[in-house]
């Protein structure tokens, strides 16, 4: 293998900020399946939204077959303009509430994926990234109409559970984002990938929902505040394209409630991913929020999980809960006995 570390190069002017180090790595590939073009809209989205730095470039003229896949360039009348090279860069990016993060985007590689993955597991650990999440997309026999499923695979248990929509055996073709995946496993690295479902028969065009929910498991398990508010109007606007085209056709209508009644008998039920939303996605209010909260905590699932996660406080839960349980262990008012903030773990 040819030395890695000659395949990219490093901004001078950023590449020794010491807020480079232990931040989250995001990545994102185009030129493989990436059904609803989702990776596309991500990347764009994620650097016209928000403020970025570039940090490492990759030489693609070693790793792009551009014959296979040739570049665009404009001809406006009599001569040629806006050549438009392929890129794979590193770049610093800020989240909304100003947290700093990596994101690693561009074309799949054609070529040395095992050069290529060996320089990203360098830069990973140059850097101390905390976590890398990835994001890519596949075509699968499901309604637009009904929530986008993922399939979540990787290291983290955590960040997982509870998630995938499908949880298939099979042999299928590789991205190098997979490569990357087992590399940066075999390294140590937290990794977590996320494969978003987009119906079959939308897959050739965008599709800005499959697009909002990669950047919300994104933010999600990343710990980051990404943007969505223009894609989520541009999945509006699609959606009612969709409608529309759906309505005007019984054939496409006949498809589409086929894939639903397969669809609803695969999942016996909704998934809700968070107390804050709705079944139509709506952000619930603080009364809605307040009676899903009270219903919780009154079910005989909240006492157990709080036995398992703290069997010691448990009895003096109890004890608390029959004497009004307004003290906590120093005898200060206004905290329950026993409780703890929990939050998800950042490492």
């Amino acid at each position: 293998m040819l030395d890695p570390l000659t395949l990219f190069n490093l901004n001078p002017e950023v590449a020794d900020d010491a807020d480079l180090h232990g931040l989250q790595l995001l990545m994102g590939f185009t030129g493989f399946a990436e059904a609803g073009h989702v990776v596309s809209q991500i990347r764009d989205e994620l650097l016209e939204t928000l403020d970025h730095d570039l940090v490492a470039s990759f030489d693609v003229d070693q790793l792009i077959d551009y014959r296979a896949r040739r570049p665009q360039i404009a001809f406006a009348e009599d001569h040629l303009a806006d050549y438009e090279p392929p890129l794979l860069n590193l770049y610093r990016l800020y989240d909304g509430l100003g947290e700093p993060f990596l994101f690693l985007t561009g074309f799949e590689p054609d070529v040395q994926w095992e050069r290529f993955a060996a320089a990203v597991v360098h830069l990973a650990k140059t850097f101390d990234v905390q976590q890398v999440s990835w994001i890519h997309s596949i075509p699968m026999p499901v309604p637009h109409t009904r929530p986008v499923g993922v399939t979540v695979h990787g290291n983290r248990p955590d960040l997982m559970a509870g998630i995938s929509s499908w949880r298939p055996s099979a042999q299928i073709q590789a991205a190098v984002g997979h490569i990357l995946e087992l590399r940066l496993t075999q390294a140590g690295v937290d990794v977590v990938g996320h494969a978003m479902h987009v119906p079959h028969y939308l897959a050739e065009a965008e599709f800005p929902p499959a697009a909002v929910a990669g950047l919300e498991y994104l933010g999600a398990a990343a710990s980051l505040v990404l943007p969505t508010d223009r894609l989520r109007e541009a999945g509006r606007d699609v959606e009612r394209q969709i409608a529309e085209q759906v309505e005007a056709s019984a054939e496409v209508k006949g498809v589409v409630a086929t894939l639903e009644k397969r669809y609803d008998e695969y999942t016996d039920s909704t998934v809700r991913r968070s107390l804050l939303v709705k079944d139509n996605d709506e952000l619930a209010d603080a009364e809605e929020l307040g009676a899903a909260v009270e219903a919780y905590l009154a079910s005989p699932q909240a006492e157990e999980e709080s036995e398992a996660l703290w069997p010691e406080n448990h009895e003096s839960l109890t004890e608390d809960s029959e004497t009004g349980g307004n003290t906590d262990t120093s005898g200060q008012p206004g905290r329950e006995s026993g409780t703890a903030p929990r939050d998800y773990p950042r490492d």
